[in-house]
């Protein structure tokens, strides 16, 4: 693990590996350690940088609300640290949301894309008064609103199946301090919609979805790549692929990257 200074506030990153630079980028609730598996793999041939987003893991807090452009600063501040001129950006739901702002503020910088159970559009009304109810909801109750968080992240199937699993994201979870919590709902429910850059920039995009995630509708998740050059790949399960569809994310990410 390595630290930097950005705006008197610590940044925790790892890098890994050698090769091709691969920043992975985590969602909301989760922190650095999410990667873990997909970093002893990828930086077989890769050079692997995660980053604990801002409000996450060992990074801490900036403001009451922690924007999407200002995380992506935070990524641009640690590749300019570790001298990479180009990087390929992973970004898993919050994540990919950072990804896209800092594909739009940092355009050279990027070498491809790839948004796993994430998405370019903006919060719609009825999404953003969510947000403003789990802020007040964790305010209230912060560790059953963690605990009921993450469960619903899961397709109901796996639900049952994965409770081992979903016991370590909680308790990766309720590492996120309350301050970070809120002012990445407050920086998320005010994200811009990013869906011109999927028509318009020319560097590789994935698009990975579930069929049953629960967080983001499928089918209306396809709309945003109509006409584009996207590439899409859909796992049957829930938000979490990470988890839920371990090897194949894998295998996919590991085909990705090759191509490039």
């Amino acid at each position: 693990m390595e630290t930097l200074l950005y705006k008197n506030t610590q940044i925790s990153y790892t890098d890994t590996g050698k090769g091709t630079a691969v920043v992975l980028l985590h969602g909301f609730l989760e922190n650095k350690t999410m990667w873990d598996f997909y970093v002893s793999e990828l930086s077989k041939k890769n050079r692997i940088i995660t980053i604990d987003l801002l409000g996450h893991g060992e990074t801490e807090s900036l403001g009451y609300i922690q924007t999407m452009e200002e995380n992506a600063d935070v990524v641009h501040e640690v590749l300019s640290k570790l001298k990479i001129r180009k990087a390929i950006l992973v970004g898993h739901s919050m994540g990919g949301y950072i990804a896209l702002a800092f594909a739009e503020l940092y355009p050279d910088k990027i070498k491809g894309l790839v948004l796993l159970n994430s998405t370019s559009k903006e919060d719609s009304t009825e999404r953003k008064k969510n947000r403003d109810r789990a802020i007040k909801a964790v305010k209230k109750d912060y560790e059953t609103f963690i605990r009921l968080s993450i469960s619903n992240l899961f397709s109901e199937d796996n639900r049952e199946k994965l409770i081992k699993e979903i016991e370590q994201v909680k308790i990766q979870a309720l590492k996120t301090p309350l301050q970070g919590i809120v002012a990445s709902l407050e920086g998320m429910k005010i994200r811009k919609d990013r869906e011109f850059l999927l028509h318009t920039t020319t560097f590789p995009k994935l698009l990975i979805l579930g069929k049953k995630d629960p967080v983001l509708n499928y089918e209306e998740n396809l709309e945003q790549i109509k006409s584009t050059n996207v590439e899409l790949v859909t796992f049957p399960d829930g938000h979490m692929s990470s988890i839920e569809n371990q090897e194949e994310l894998l295998s996919v990410l590991t085909d990705f990257l090759k191509r490039i």
